[in-house]
């Protein structure tokens, strides 16, 4: 066989089983993604919109600039009292907490030496954007020293993923060196709401403190945030508003947070650097275009999306649904007219302090981060450890499995069999038609040539002859 016909033998075959390869494999086609909604434009300096499930960000505004945030401090500062102390905690406000922090700012006129417990000066601080109850609950929490709360606030800050933030005071009143970012703003946000007294506080529109032991009448207090409550004008309410927490001072100008639920999508808003007269406005525009343009997908257990679609995005988890499942909230927010399909994903491990959560499989719309789910070991299941490949310290295991895909493997050896069966019927094609050109040739010869006889056949022939004579 010459090497030209070698050569086509060669390139049917590939070409053959490339077409099968394609067939079996069923290549999708590759589709534009939908374009990411056009956003509205804000007053605000910097404004963000935050899924408060699965921390993608739906809107952005310079969301890494450094502004002052006034009042919406206090968030940190009642998310860390509720993590440290207990609400039946008695607090005594100290001379610091009472002459520092009244006069011209925000308060409700609390007296020296006077008692409330932890829960009664929380609401105060979120309702009434009380600064001396602020003061007094950092001191309270901080072991009677101010500066050991502030640091604390830092830490849990730095803690949250905050890069252009930090605090020097618990209530937000101006200092140069107190600042944060529209992004960091709604992480620290994102994760108070997770906590369910937070979520209670938040969302009250009025609350009354009991007579203390320095006033013999009850102090009402009422939600400042316009968008929940019609405390001072009904002009701003926003249905879906669940909570929030404004702040104002002339260096920071209007700030303001604000949680709303609607379609299936608990979001967070922050506006920073705004103007009184259109921070509500700015809030309201930017939250319906999030509720009007993107779609939440939940992944959590017994969701549209099954287990078998999250797990077999994975190189490194066994695909059998008995090994995992999915976290609570654990969910992705697309465009609308995006397919869940159309995202991409990694696992990345994670080392919470719960030994029952072995990775997250974040989620990507092209370049943007849009969601993640939490992946759990079924500890009841008595099944063997699936989240190999990840280190020991991360929750993963010591013991390394391998992930076998029979179908795979099934379609890659039909594969390789229909090559190799195409490979040789067309070699033995081309051979015999070689063949009987060779024996064309060979007859053709034989005519020509002189009978030829090896020593053999000699010897042979005198030893018959010798035979007839005897």
């Amino acid at each position: 066989m010459n090497k030209k016909k070698k050569l086509k033998i060669k390139i049917v075959a590939i070409t053959l089983m490339m077409v099968l390869t394609g067939t079996l494999l069923k290549t999708a086609e590759v589709k534009a993604l939908e374009p990411w909604p056009g956003a509205v434009d804000t007053v605000s300096r910097s404004a963000i919109v935050m899924d408060v499930d699965s921390g993608a960000i739906l809107y952005e505004k310079n969301i890494d600039t450094q502004c002052y945030p006034a009042s919406i401090t206090k968030i940190l500062t009642v998310l860390l009292a509720l993590e440290n102390s207990d609400l039946n905690e008695v607090v005594t406000f100290s001379g610091d907490a009472v002459f520092k922090n009244e006069g011209a700012s925000s308060h409700i006129g609390r007296d020296l030496d006077e008692q409330m417990t932890m829960e009664q000066c929380l609401y105060a601080v979120m309702l009434e954007s009380a600064n001396e109850c602020a003061y007094a609950v950092a001191e309270h929490v901080g072991g009677g020293d101010i500066n050991k709360f502030i640091q604390m606030m830092n830490d849990r800050a730095k803690e949250l993923g905050c890069t252009n933030t930090h605090f020097s005071n618990p209530n937000g009143l101006p200092n140069p060196d107190h600042y944060v970012s529209a992004r960091d703003m709604a992480l620290i946000s994102r994760e108070a709401y997770q906590n369910k007294m937070f979520d209670k506080i938040t969302g009250t529109k009025s609350y009354t403190i009991p007579p203390t032991n320095k006033h013999a009448e009850p102090t009402l207090l009422n939600n400042h945030h316009a968008m929940l409550n019609f405390y001072q004008t009904s002009r701003y309410l926003y249905p879906p508003c669940v909570g929030g927490k404004t702040g104002y001072t002339n260096d920071a100008g209007a700030t303001l947070v604000t949680y709303a639920k609607k379609n299936n999508m608990t979001l967070v808003a922050v506006t920073l650097g705004g103007d009184t007269q259109t921070y509500y406005t700015d809030t309201t525009n930017i939250l319906n275009y999030c509720f009007d343009n993107f779609t939440a997908y939940n992944l959590s257990s017994g969701s549209e999306v099954g287990v078998d679609n999250l797990t077999g995005k994975l190189g490194v988890l066994n695909s059998d649904s008995k090994y995992i499942m999915k976290g609570e909230n654990s969910s992705v927010i697309l465009p609308n007219g995006a397919d869940f399909s159309d995202t991409k994903s990694k696992l990345v491990p994670v080392n919470n302090g719960k030994d029952d959560v072995a990775g997250r499989i974040q989620y990507y719309y092209g370049d943007r981060y849009v969601g993640a789910a939490d992946l759990i070991y079924h500890k009841a299941r008595k099944v063997p450890y699936p989240f190999h490949n990840i280190d020991p310290e991360y929750g993963g295991s010591e013991i390394k499995y391998l992930r076998i895909d029979f179908k795979m493997i099934l379609i890659v050896i039909a594969i390789l069999l229909i090559a190799f069966a195409t490979y040789k019927f067309m070699k033995r094609k081309s051979g015999v038609i070689l063949l009987k050109r060779k024996r064309r040739t060979d007859t053709r010869v034989r005519r020509r040539q002189k009978p030829r006889y090896t020593v053999i056949e000699r010897g042979r022939q005198k030893s018959r002859r010798r035979r007839r004579r005897r």
